[in-house]
This record gives structure tokens, sequence and C-alpha cells, in this order.
């Protein structure tokens, strides 16, 4: 089977190709490098769309989240789906539910609130309103993705927990849905497997508190980091730094019990063994 995967050198991109290059046939295609224009869809089964403009820390304006995460994707899959391409495949993001709801299944109403989201959504209208008998349109969801040399939070705090041997995080007893990077892409090639359309979520099997994955990071790393409770620590962050506070002491689950249920799926990493290959990496 041939798979043209764009955002190839990005992280979900580069990680399915290197997992499963005895499986399928990959072209790799750059947005940034190329156009569209230029591709040749002769004898492309899949296209696997990873590119986009993620959450930054500078927020762009909707235009341009519009044009990377709206424009090129719907581009892309009507162009696609004009040379007979038969299933699309877009890496989407739980952002499109928004952050009130602290419970995600496949059917919880979306109400994106950050231009990212926002785009994600809106490329995932219209690209299922391209879906149909011999066009298969896939949308697949993740929350946080971590494992060895993810980029984001979680990178953040083993940086700090190797650095640090005293932090302020005892007794958090939130509860967060994260997806290892091997999950996520053995999801995406049971997609692939099951040739089916819709919506579907990924996630590790268990929710994690804030504590628990330092916990485990430090137990990873074999170091030893002693967890305090620093009185009003947390009403500080909610004051000053309100989303760092929602990351570390809010809930967000992701209950994908019907992804699992129409792809006859199960994941093959437990979240122990996603953050001990997290940091001592490990073969997918």
């Amino acid at each position: 089977m041939n798979i043209l995967v764009t955002g190839s050198s990005g992280y979900i991109g580069s990680n399915f190709i290197n997992a499963f290059e005895n499986k399928y046939n990959f072209f790799k295609f750059s947005l940034q490098e190329n156009s569209i224009d230029t591709i040749d869809f002769k004898n492309t089964d899949i296209v696997l769309h990873c590119a986009a403009l993620v959450h930054q820390k500078t927020e762009y304006d909707y235009k341009t989240y519009h044009d990377i995460n709206v424009q090129y994707p719907i581009t892309l899959a009507k162009k696609a789906k004009e040379h007979g391409v038969k299933h699309f495949i877009f890496i989407s993001t739980i952002a499109v539910y928004g952050e009130d709801t602290e419970l995600l299944t496949e059917n919880t109403k979306c109400n994106p609130i950050t231009p990212y989201g926002k785009s994600k959504l809106e490329a995932e209208g219209q690209l299922l309103e391209l879906s149909d008998d011999n066009f298969i349109v896939s949308i697949v969801r993740p929350p946080m993705v971590y494992g060895k040399n993810a980029p984001g939070n979680i990178d953040s705090l083993i940086k700090l927990v190797k650095k640090t041997p005293i932090l302020p995080f005892a007794g958090i007893t939130n509860q967060r849905s994260f997806v290892y990077i091997g999950n996520l892409i053995s999801l995406i090639d049971r997609i692939i497997e099951k040739k089916v359309s819709g919506i579907f979520l990924a996630s590790d099997n268990t929710s994690i508190s804030t504590t628990y994955l330092i916990e485990h990071i430090a137990k990873a790393l074999d170091k030893s980091v002693y967890l305090v409770q620093v009185p009003f620590f947390a009403t500080f962050l909610k004051i000053l730094k309100p989303s760092l506070y929602k990351r570390l002491y809010g809930n967000l689950e992701v209950d994908n019990d019907i992804t699992k249920k129409i792809l006859d799926y199960k994941n093959p990493y437990s979240t122990e063994d996603g953050i001990k290959y997290m940091i001592h990496g490990a073969t997918i």
C-alpha cells in the first residue's frame, strides 16, 4: 500500500514512517518546501496529513491558522479525491473541544476557543463533507502526545525533574489523558487496516495525575525527587499562570471506548511502558 505523508519530518509523521517502513511504501511531502500542485498522486492509496501549524506561545491570527490548517488540507483532499485516492487521514486535536469539558468522548460537543482548535474543527467539517463510498475520510483527535524526544510540556517536566530535586507537586489528584506515540501510530495503522471513515479519539488506557506522572518520570530516570506541598502554591499559580495551573491541576480525561469498539482495537502499550520508553527510547 502506498501512503503519501505530509509533515513527514514532524513528530507523528516521522514516527509512523519509521515504525511501518517495512509494511507500507511511503512518499514524503513538505507543504513548506513544495506546492500541492506538484504532487503526483499516481499509485497513491492513502494520504496521511500530519502537517499543521500547532498552538504556539506566540499566537498567530486566525487567518494564518486557516491558511495552513484548513486551506491546505482541503485543497490536498480535493486533489487526492480527483486523482482516485481512496483514503484521507487527518490528524486533528482534542483542542476542538475547548477547555471547559473534563470528560471527552467521540460525541462530546465541540467548542474550540483557540485559533488552533477552531481551524482544526473547520477543517474536519469540510473534509467530512468530501467523504463518500469512494473516498474515506478519517479524523484522529489525540490529546498531548508523549514519547522519546516529543516536544511540549512533558519534555519540560522531564528537564525539571532532571535539574530539581525538590518539587512542589505532591498530592495532586487530578486526572489527565495523554497518548504515547506508539499507541497513536498503532491506532492510525488500525484505521488504515479497517478502512473506516469518521472521528476517532486516541488515548492511553488510563488517565494519570500530575503527581503520578512526575513520580514515574523520576523512576524511569532513576532519580530521587522529593515532592512537597507548598501552602497556597496552587492558588498563586491559578492567579498568575492560569493556563499552567490548568495543565498541572485540572482534569481532562478522554474516553475512547467507541473508537476501540469500531476498530476492534487495543493499545499495545501501557502508560507505564510509555513513560519508560519516553525516557530511554524504544523500538515501536
